[in-house]
C-alpha cells in the first residue's frame, strides 16, 4: 500500500514538476516579457527550477563514456552488453582507436572487472571509476537491473544468487586474465565468490582490490551499521519491504523500494541537502551556471535509486550485519563453506576513506586476517586521509591519489606487466595517508 501511495503521489507532482520547469523558462529567458517586467524574475525562476528539481522523477543515468584519453591519444569508447542475466548486465567498456601505436598499448593493458554495489543507486554512481580506469585498463563493470523491471515470474534473487553472477562474470572475462575491483557492498559476496572458486580448485583472478565495504561491520560502526545490528530480522522484513505496483513488469515483486533508501540516504545529512539547494537557488540567482550545473549533475545521480529484491536484502541484513557469517566462518553456500583462507593466488589490495561514515575504520581492512592464505608479501591496504565514503572511488583524491595505488597494484599483478617490471603499490599492509 505504501508503494503504492507512493506512486500515486508521484503521479501527482508530475504535471506541478512539468509547470515549474516551464515557468522557470519563462522568468528566464532574456526575450520573455516575464523575465523584462518581473521584479527579481531571475529568483521567481530560481525558486521554480529548484521547486522542478524537488518534485521531479529521476530516471537511471546513462554512463555518458564516449571517449577517453589513452597516452595523450583520445579514443573513441563504446558500451557493449557482455553478458545479461535477469538481475545484472555485464557492460564492457569497448575503446577503438586508429593509432597503431595506441592500439597496441591498450590490447596489453590489464583487464579489471568492477563490482558495483547493488544498494540503492545505479551503477554509474561509479562512472568517475570507470572513465579513470579506462585511461590504462580494459574495464567491466556490473549493471544491476531494478528490481520493480523485473517480472516476478523470472523468480527470486537472494545473496546467494550475487555471488553466483559474480563467478559467472569472472569465468566468462577469464580468471586467468582478471583483476576484481569491489566497491562498497559487493565487497562481502565479491570476496565470497572468489573464496568458493579457490576451494573448488577453480582459478581465481590475478588480484582484488577492495574498496569501503562492510568484511566486518563489528569494527568501528557506523550509524548504517547500527541500524542494521541494532533492528531485529522481522522489523526489516515488515517495515521496509513492500510489493511492486501494478505499473511496473515486476508488478507484485517484493521489493526494498528506491524511494525509502532515498529517504534514508537524505535523512542520515538533511543539513548538507538543504544547504546544498540552497547554494543552488543563490547560483542560479548570480547566474553561476558552472556550479549549477555541478549541483545538477551530481543530484541527478543522488536522487537516480532502484529497488532491491526483498530477498537479497534480507539476506544481506542477516550475514553481513547480524551473523556476521563471513567473519565467523559460518557461511554456507550452496553447502559449502566460505573459506577465504582457501585464496592462494590473488593478490589483496583494501582501501579505506579516513571520513568514511558508511563502512568504519577497519570494516574493509580485515579482509587481510580471513585471506591467511594469501602470501604476507602480496597483501596491501591504503588509507586515504580526508576521504569520505564516496572520496575513495570518485572526485579528486580518487583520481589523483586512490588510482594511482589501484594502477600500480594491478600492474604488479598483471602478468605481461609483471614482465616489464611495474611501479611500486601502496607499502604493504601499512596504512599510507593522502
Amino acid at each position: 500500500m505504501l508503494y503504492q501511495l507512493f506512486e500515486t503521489q508521484r503521479a501527482l507532482m508530475s504535471p506541478f514538476a512539468e509547470f515549474a520547469s516551464a515557468s522557470a523558462k519563462l522568468y528566464s529567458h532574456p526575450l520573455s516579457p516575464f523575465a523584462m517586467l518581473t521584479p527579481m524574475s531571475a529568483r521567481v525562476s530560481a525558486a521554480m527550477d529548484l521547486m522542478h528539481r524537488l518534485a521531479k522523477d529521476y530516471e537511471k543515468p546513462e554512463f555518458d563514456i564516449r571517449s577517453i584519453e589513452v597516452d595523450g591519444v583520445d579514443v573513441a569508447v563504446q558500451e557493449l552488453v557482455a553478458l545479461e542475466k535477469p538481475f545484472c548486465r555485464l557492460l564492457r567498456f569497448k575503446r577503438y582507436s586508429d593509432d597503431l601505436e595506441v592500439l597496441a598499448t591498450m590490447k596489453d593493458q590489464p583487464t579489471v572487472l568492477v563490482v558495483a554495489p547493488l544498494s540503492g543507486h545505479h551503477s554509474t554512481l561509479l562512472r568517475d571509476t570507470v572513465r579513470q580506469l579506462l585511461k590504462g585498463h580494459k574495464v567491466y563493470i556490473t549493471d544491476w537491473t531494478d528490481a520493480r523491471m523485473v517480472p516476478a515470474e523470472v523468480g527470486t534473487f537472494h545473496l546467494d544468487d550475487y555471488i553466483h553472477y559474480v563467478q559467472d562474470f569472472i569465468r566468462h572475462i577469464g580468471a586467468a586474465d582478471c583483476h576484481v575491483m569491489s566497491v562498497c557492498q559487493p565487497t562481502v559476496p565479491v570476496l565470497a565468490a572468489i573464496s568458493l572458486m579457490a576451494t573448488a580448485g577453480e582459478t581465481t583472478p590475478l588480484s582484488m582490490t577492495m574498496m569501503g565495504g562492510p568484511i566486518d561491520a563489528r569494527r568501528s560502526p557506523t550509524a548504517v551499521n547500527n541500524l542494521a545490528m541494532n533492528r531485529s530480522y522481522e522489523w526489516f522484513e515488515n517495515n521496509v519491504i513492500h510489493r511492486v505496483p501494478t505499473n511496473f513488469p515486476g508488478a507484485g515483486r517484493e521489493v526494498y523500494p528506491g524511494f525509502l533508501q532515498h529517504t534514508g540516504f537524505v535523512a542520515m545529512n538533511p543539513d548538507r541537502h538543504l544547504s546544498s539547494h540552497y547554494d543552488y537557488f543563490l547560483d542560479l540567482v548570480r547566474g553561476d551556471d558552472d556550479s549549477a550545473e555541478s549541483h545538477r549533475q551530481f543530484y541527478d545521480e543522488y536522487n537516480a535509486v532502484l529497488d532491491m529484491p526483498a530477498e537479497y536484502y534480507l539476506d544481506t541484513i542477516k550475514t553481513v550485519f547480524q551473523d556476521f557469517a563471513l567473519v565467523n566462518g559460518t557461511w554456507v553456500v550452496d553447502g559449502v563453506t566460505v573459506r577465504p583462507q582457501d585464496i592462494t593466488t590473488t593478490a589483496l589490495l583494501t582501501i579505506e576513506g579516513e571520513l568514511d561514515d558508511i563502512s568504519g575504520a577497519g570494516q574493509t581492512r580485515a579482509a587481510h586476517e580471513l585471506c591467511s592464505g594469501i602470501a604476507t608479501a602480496n597483501q596491501y591496504h591504503y588509507d586515504v586521509q580526508g576521504a569520505g565514503h564516496y572520496g575513495i572511488f570518485s572526485g579528486r583524491r580518487w583520481r589523483e591519489k586512490v588510482y594511482p595505488e589501484v594502477q600500480a597494484f594491478i600492474a604488479k599483478y598483471d602478468k605481461p606487466a609483471a614482465e616489464a617490471a611495474p611501479s611500486k603499490p601502496a607499502r604493504r599492509t601499512r596504512s599510507k595517508a593522502t
